[in-house]
């Protein structure tokens, strides 16, 4: 088979299993479901389903492929920046079949471009295709916050090693030089580059994200009273909303069992746990620094997303590509870096490289946390 022809079907293949992974997340729920605003946080899961297509639409078919928009209409209604999540469950957003025709539309126009024009050098493909994984993981977010399916991971046995209990294992990582961003070659999203060297003094950081267990404890010894371990800020979000444990956690604790890694807990939550423990929260570049360390690999990666000390800005010499509104309208001090992965999270999107980011007070991501350590 001809490289160009190859590629070619990779790409349709890819873009058929990305599609179906959707359409079996949202395929246990009533239209009625689908529409409604589960929670004031979220869309509703049809716009989210419609924002694939118009996503998917202005990308490949109209900027790769040249073509008019299908629906030019509905340009406003699903641009997340026109559309704010606190107006969407109120706009004419396509309901029932209709969303799902325009998903059906749009897919069969990017595959007659892809025939047509090829894939170009497969950037805004690739692009298209984690956009979709990563509102399947918003759309999980969605279903956990309503309590439907979808919304937890699926129990598995976890390795004797995973299963120690509270004690907290730490990895020393030794001062020195390492490459921090995405290199050069492959995709990448913007603010993954340019890669660019650090220094970095030498730290410890846990081998394995805390688990429920050991935020159990936390909250037993007055984990959300001690004010000496909450930032100003944090406290008044913790005073203002009455937290008093994890989000999704009730009076017996966690639906998890103890030794899975902690979820849904915001950065304040997690700055607050790592004072109480006489440590704080990794940097980001601390924490890809030890994920791509080789002598001693981190445990546990890719469970939960983990909170970083680091505020989400960009890199020495960042340039946005292919829009600026994918990473750099949220640069400054507001956003909190996450690293890492979640059970949510799709291979596709995975990486040692790859930010993720949100609003410290947010606990709908499936976040968790890993303790560091200056060394004395």
């Amino acid at each position: 088979m001809p490289m160009a022809t190859a590629v070619t079907a990779s790409l349709e293949g890819a873009l058929h299993e990305a599609r179906q992974r959707t359409l079996s997340l949202v395929a246990p729920f009533s239209d009625a479901e689908l529409e409604r605003v589960q929670h004031p946080l979220m869309s509703p899961l049809c716009w989210d389903l419609g924002h694939i297509a118009a996503y998917e639409d202005l990308w490949l078919v109209h900027r790769h492929g040249g073509e008019e928009l299908l629906r030019g209409d509905l340009a406003d209604l699903y641009d997340a920046f026109e559309t704010p999540r606190a107006v969407r469950g109120d706009i004419p957003f396509l309901r029932g079949r209709e969303v799902f025709a325009y998903l059906d539309a749009v897919r069969e126009r990017t595959l007659a471009v892809l025939e047509r024009h090829g894939p170009g050098d497969g950037t805004l493909f690739e692009m298209v295709l984690r956009h979709e994984a990563q509102h399947n993981e918003t759309m999980r977010q969605t279903l956990f916050l309503a309590g439907l399916p979808g919304g937890h991971p699926q129990p598995h046995p976890r390795p004797d090693d995973d299963r120690r209990g509270d004690a907290i294992d730490w990895i020393d990582v030794p001062a020195g030089r390492f490459g921090l961003g995405a290199p050069a070659a492959g995709f990448a999203f913007d603010n993954e580059r340019p890669r660019h060297v650090v220094k970095l003094p030498a730290f410890r950081i846990a081998r394995r994200p805390i688990c429920n267990g050991t935020w159990m404890h936390f909250c037993e010894g007055g984990g959300y009273e001690r004010r000496e371990w909450w930032s100003d800020e944090g406290w008044a979000w913790k005073e203002e909303y009455d937290i008093t444990h994890p989000e999704g956690w009730t009076a017996d604790g966690p639906a998890e069992d103890d030794h899975a890694p902690v979820t849904h807990v915001s950065w304040f939550e997690a700055d607050a746990f790592a004072r109480s423990q006489g440590a704080r929260l990794p940097t980001e570049a601390e924490w890809e620094r030890a994920a791509t360390w080789t002598q001693e690999p981190l445990r546990q990666t890719g469970a939960v997303w983990e909170w970083t000390s680091s505020h989400f800005d960009g890199y020495p010499g960042f340039v946005a590509h292919p829009y600026r509104e994918y990473s750099e309208v949220f640069f400054g001090d507001g956003y909190r870096v996450l690293r890492g992965a979640s059970w949510a999270t799709e291979p596709s999107v995975r990486s040692p490289h790859f930010r993720n980011w949100d609003l410290p007070q947010r606990r709908q991501i499936f976040a968790g946390v890993r303790l560091a350590k200056d060394v004395s």
